[in-house]
């Protein structure tokens, strides 16, 4: 059955795989990105920042008046800040935790209302294994995925009785242009005790990305999640050692995760 689908982030990566492979579906698919951008086939890309509620107001109202409804939304629009937690700017982390946490927020908010009256809609939202765990030297986007982690679940206790399920995705490493995208703080670059420690872990942290799977490995798991009746609240795509890591994660002590990271990122 052809669904109206919301994706955010759509303009590159894993929205962009995923609007295509949905639309390709033969779903009505809105790509909201911050740069415009044409029009392709079955997708419409929609001129959005996800931290300007006024903006997603009015694309949502717009999506409502052509379409009637909104079956699933995809909170997929994310970046990334590497550097030290100490010295992180507030104009660092308002980005960070406003972009991916915030944004999340705001397009749950924004159409739930129209999902609550038809009684029924998916929700799927980004997390990422650093959701999962603290890394080194990506705090503040850690930060953000374990709050989409609270906020998902809480919120899946809230709206199930309306119809309405709510899923994550935690992927691992991935090839796309986050790598490439990312904000490295200057001031951690900069620090004489900081500076070679976040740069030996950087470079481990984009090979670990540059190697990643491909996009559409994870667009794929996202289409099967808008199929499903009854999609699972959690879901891992990332390759077998990472999946460990996360089983890993649940057994060890506190402190003995601690050293895994340290010893992984060489931190």
């Amino acid at each position: 059955m052809q669904q109206v689908i919301i994706i955010t982030g759509a303009s590159s990566g894993f929205g962009k795989a995923t609007a295509e492979l949905l639309a390709s579906k033969g779903h009505v698919v809105y790509g909201l990105c911050r740069r415009p951008m044409p029009a392709e086939g079955n997708i419409k890309y929609c001129q959005c920042d996800v931290r300007n509620r006024e903006q997603i107001a009015a694309v949502v109202a717009e999506i409502i008046k052509e379409q009637g409804r909104v079956d699933v939304l995809v909170n997929n629009a994310g970046m990334g800040i590497g550097g030290a937690l100490e010295l992180a700017t507030e104009e660092e982390i308002d980005l960070q935790m406003g972009t991916n946490f915030m944004g999340c927020v705001n397009m749950c908010q924004a159409v739930l209302p129209y999902m609550r009256k038809a009684r029924k809609g998916k929700i799927i939202n980004l997390s990422s294994i650093g959701g999962v765990m603290g890394l080194p030297y990506q705090g503040f986007y850690s930060a953000s995925k374990f709050a989409i982690e609270g906020f998902s679940e809480a919120l899946s206790a809230e709206v199930r009785g309306f119809g309405i399920t709510v899923s994550m995705v935690e992927p691992g490493d991935f090839a796309t242009g986050f790598t490439g995208s990312r904000k490295n703080s200057q001031a951690t670059l900069d620090d004489p005790d900081y500076g070679p420690i976040f740069r030996r872990s950087l470079a481990i942290i984009e090979k670990e990305e540059n190697g990643g799977l491909k996009p559409e490995v994870l667009a794929r798991r996202i289409a099967k999640m808008v199929e499903q009746k009854h999609p699972p609240l959690r879901k891992v795509v990332s390759n077998l050692e990472q999946k460990l890591s996360v089983v890993i994660k649940r057994v060890l002590t506190g402190n003995q995760m601690v050293a895994v990271l340290r010893g992984y990122y060489k931190s």
